[in-house]
């Protein structure tokens, strides 16, 4: 691996690079905050997917593209006088000194729950009014189930035994399958959320991030998919000429080669 000074050179070449490309790249010198926003979520869900297909060398491309934009951002903030890339750095730098006082100061903890509910309790001392101000109104409703209860978690808002939000959720399907008779729409979307959130807490206690156990099974049902549509285009058939049962047959073949 590489030596620290070597890490500090390559740092020091990003960023030589970027105010050569903000000066001079006509496409580099026309972007905004606003404008790189997009496209910096989008490379965020890029490295996710290396992440989870467990592809290392993808990983460190999207984490370069990561690292371009940090870069960029802080360029643009020197420019308007805000910040720079030093701000940015020891911003986090404070941070992290004030959030671990286990490791810079003089707090035992015992695990990993003391130090996150001690993080929680240091943020509302910084003057946040709620522990959910932390979480982005943007995130997707599934993540952002997942950090709301994690944050509440944090300050002892939570359940005690996997098994109490089992039953939990338990109860929730019962009173969707109830609104689901009923037929009244607004009711069975608001029980529907009810279960989701649910199904998000107890993901949580059985040390399962539902967002990756999500995309996994997405994932897992786009290859057993395409397997199927490859099968009938072998064939020579649409699948909309095929019955349900000729298509369970490839399915489960498929489902025999991706080894579940």
């Amino acid at each position: 691996m590489n030596s620290r000074k070597e890490q500090l050179q390559a740092l020091d070449r990003l960023l030589t690079i970027m105010d050569e490309l903000r000066e001079q790249c006509p496409w580099d010198k026309k972007q905004t905050l606003q404008s790189l926003r997009h496209l910096t979520i989008e490379e965020t869900y890029e490295l996710g997917d290396a992440i989870l297909d467990n592809d290392l060398e993808e990983v460190k491309k999207e984490l370069g593209d990561l690292l371009l934009h940090i870069i960029f951002y802080a360029r643009i903030g020197s420019e308007t006088g805000d910040f720079d890339i030093a701000d940015v750095a020891n911003t986090i730098c404070e941070k992290l000194i004030n959030r671990h006082p286990h490791i810079y100061g003089d707090v035992d903890v015992n695990d990993e729950e003391d130090v996150k509910r001690n993080w929680e309790n240091i943020k509302l001392k910084e003057g946040k009014k709620s522990v959910l101000e932390g979480v982005p109104q943007s995130l997707p409703a599934l993540v952002k189930a997942n950090r709301i209860q994690e944050k509440v978690a944090g300050v002892g808002f939570d359940w005690e035994q996997p098994e109490q939000v089992f039953e939990k959720l338990k109860e929730e399907l019962g009173e969707l399958e109830a609104e689901v008779k009923t037929a009244n729409s607004k009711a069975i979307e608001s029980e529907f959320g009810d279960v989701l959130f649910s199904m998000v807490n107890y993901a949580r206690f059985l040390g399962i991030n539902p967002e990756n156990a999500l995309e996994r099974t997405n994932k897992k049902f786009i290859g057993r998919f395409q397997y199927l549509e490859g099968k009938a285009k072998e064939q020579e058939k649409s699948l909309k000429e095929m019955s349900l049962a000729e298509m369970d047959v490839f399915w489960e073949e498929a489902k025999t080669l991706s080894g579940k």
